[in-house]
């Protein structure tokens, strides 16, 4: 068990006994990608596997870390008095960070502290470690010193970090989907207002089985501004003669209809899967709370080949993940998840068929590619929570 592991690592580094232990699930989005910044539905849920953080107070006002995950960095350390970002701390700042941001909302810890974390979050899958370790620590700082900050807040807070303290441009979904998670249940969100809903997910016999590329997705970041950017450009142009103000707002039908405003062949084929793909995660959500699995699976499908042929994020090894899965036994659906360029595919696979499948497609994958994939079962979980 990871919760008795990482306690371990705490003794064996800070040499005494933690006295808590705090987890915090990874996410993965189910349908909805790229929709986010088009002023659409993402449709994301926690998920078993996670990272583990042990705790212990310290008398002075230092903090210490360490990371299992990444042991080559070693302790990294600061004080509660000087909480600026510090290039050399690389993963330290995304905790401190967060502490920095607690503290600026008026809640300061009375005492530094020592942490130790333990993840089994494989490191580039896409699935969110770093705002999975924001919203550990902010579930630490909030337990240990009885904040009571709501976990609406924790979540925000998660983002402002991302933003103006490591300096990423992302959206909420990831900290969203890791701080509100329920079990057996995603989230339909429209990041834009969000509003957000609760959705069971049912899927009875079934799994969902991550794919990792074991490709980092070192892409992934220049093509995210590139399709950002032709995004905006097709909504300006049909802004020309419509009143909307994102790609969203519009219908499949009014879309294809007013497609010779846009009139450039990349431009309609960015839009066109902004449009589709939020069209697709509303029927999704629709599909679910009618425990219609074979409508849902279909969805998924067709978000993976939109984002293939439409949004041109997928590349080869994600192509050849979800390809190979949908041509096996017991598959109701598989799609690339995440920003594209490597990271993680999902499938949903009958509980039945998990070896098979994954000998299967492994098999294919790694004759394709040249190396193997790795797979993880994961169940859809609670948000973050201290292990008793």
């Amino acid at each position: 068990m990871l919760s008795d592991d990482v306690k371990t690592v705490f003794q064996d580094k800070f040499g005494s006994a933690a006295d808590r232990v705090f987890f915090a699930p990874g996410r993965i989005n189910l349908i909805g990608e790229h929709t986010d910044y088009n002023g659409g539905h993402v449709f994301p849920c926690a998920i078993s596997l996670g990272i583990y953080a042990a705790y212990g107070p310290r008398n002075d006002n230092k903090v210490r870390m360490y990371s299992q995950n990444i042991p080559d960095q070693g302790i990294v350390e600061f004080d509660l008095d000087n909480l600026d970002y510090d290039k050399s701390l690389g993963w330290g700042n995304f905790p401190k960070g967060m502490i920095a941001q607690i503290i600026k909302e008026g809640h300061k810890p009375n005492h530094g502290f020592d942490l130790a974390f333990d993840g089994n979050l494989p490191d580039g899958a896409g699935l969110s470690s770093s705002a999975a370790i924001e919203l550990l620590t902010a579930e630490v700082l909030n337990d240990v010193f009885e904040f009571n900050i709501d976990e609406l807040d924790l979540v925000k807070d998660g983002q402002k970090v991302e933003n103006n303290f490591i300096g990423v441009n992302s959206g909420i979904m990831d900290q969203f989907a890791i701080g509100m998670g329920h079990k057996n249940k995603a989230v339909l969100l429209d990041v834009n207002t969000m509003k957000y809903e609760y959705v069971p997910v049912e899927l009875g016999n079934r799994v969902i089985v991550i794919m990792f590329t074991n490709k980092h997705r070192e892409l992934a970041d220049s093509k995210y501004n590139e399709r950002r950017s032709e995004c905006e450009q097709a909504l300006a142009k049909l802004q020309t003669k419509l009143p909307i103000k994102s790609l969203a707002q519009l219908s499949e039908t009014e879309f294809d209809e007013n497609t010779y405003l846009i009139n450039d062949e990349t431009l309609i084929k960015r839009a066109r899967h902004a449009v589709f793909e939020n069209q697709r995660t509303l029927q999704a959500k629709d599909a679910l709370v009618k425990g219609d699995l074979a409508t849902f699976g279909r969805l998924i499908n067709a978000s993976h080949v939109s984002l293939h042929y439409d949004y041109e994020v997928t590349g080869k090894e994600l192509d050849t993940l979800a390809e190979t899965a949908w041509k096996q036994d017991g598959v109701i659906g598989a799609r690339m998840t995440g920003a594209g360029f490597g990271g993680c595919a999902i499938a949903i696979v009958d509980r039945n068929k998990v070896n098979e499948f994954k000998k299967n497609v492994g098999e294919v994958y790694e004759k394709t590619i040249g190396y193997k994939a790795d797979f993880f079962v994961a169940e859809i979980s609670d948000g973050p929570k201290e292990i008793k």
